[in-house]
């Protein structure tokens, strides 16, 4: 079962596998999901507005109410949160306000939250944009989605919207300099665990270079009944053979 959207624009902290106590930024409606891609193992279920933009504008959040708002969680919370993070219910940069609520933020967490870092949790679909890529390169972890190694593997199992470049987005993650790339692995006829894509996967990350790789697999409700999660020893395969392409790679994994 997935779970609900998030109901505010900001939300926490809650304890994340990878972010430790995270403060998130939901800069999308609270009524609905919007997002450029349709994943298969979302949290939060099919996407109900599968595109680049509201059919209203005037659905977006109100940018100056979401800093409002994490100016009075910063100034409240003690100990101040590990992270900052733009995440929620869908693509966090498609706000129309993206770019400046970028540099709100970070002059907030400048004066309340300094021990903070930044982050982002974003399917890379904007990355080809380089406005986008220049706000998103100004937080501290840029935490960007890479689940297919070719096209085919990633309308398959994140199904995009119309208007995506899979070899666009590749370019784009290749020009961020500090890149942290999330991969959700899972087995089954919609998955992304099988011997084609892990090798051209490998080879994709060679040529972005990230700083960091975070494998994982479902550990939450999702919408597709055709993928099943990933053993963690399988995991800690891959995780082994990109360390041998001197590729840092951690696996985060529930215990079961």
């Amino acid at each position: 079962m997935t779970i609900p959207l998030q109901q505010k624009n900001v939300y926490g902290p809650i304890n994340s596998r990878r972010l430790g106590r995270s403060l998130g930024i939901n800069l999308l409606p609270i009524s609905m999901k919007i997002c450029t891609f349709n994943c298969v193992y979302c949290q939060y279920g099919w996407t109900r507005v599968h595109d680049y933009k509201l059919p209203d504008e005037s659905m977006w959040p109100d940018a100056e109410r979401v800093v409002d708002e994490v100016k009075k969680s910063l100034q409240k919370l003690q100990p101040p949160p590990d992270y900052i993070t733009f995440s929620g219910n869908g693509e966090p940069s498609l706000h129309p306000a993206f770019i400046p609520l970028v540099d709100e933020i970070i002059r907030l967490r400048n004066l309340y939250a300094r021990a903070s870092l930044t982050a982002i949790l974003s399917n890379s679909s904007t990355i080809h944009d380089p406005s986008i890529r220049t706000a998103i390169a100004k937080l501290d972890v840029p935490i960007m989605k890479l689940d297919g190694g070719d096209e085919k593997c990633l309308r398959l199992y994140n199904r995009p919207c119309e208007g995506f470049n899979y070899e666009e987005m590749l370019s784009g993650l290749a020009q961020l300099k500090k890149v942290t790339i999330q991969t959700l692995f899972t087995e089954g006829p919609d998955g992304n665990f099988y011997p084609e894509n892990i090798p051209k996967w490998i080879e994709r990350l060679k040529k972005i270079s990230p700083q960091q790789v975070q494998i994982y697999t479902l550990d939450r409700g999702h919408p597709s009944d055709k993928i099943f999660p990933v053993a963690k020893e399988k995991l800690l395969a891959v995780r082994d053979r990109l360390r041998q392409e001197n590729i840092n790679a951690e696996v985060y994994c529930r215990e079961r």
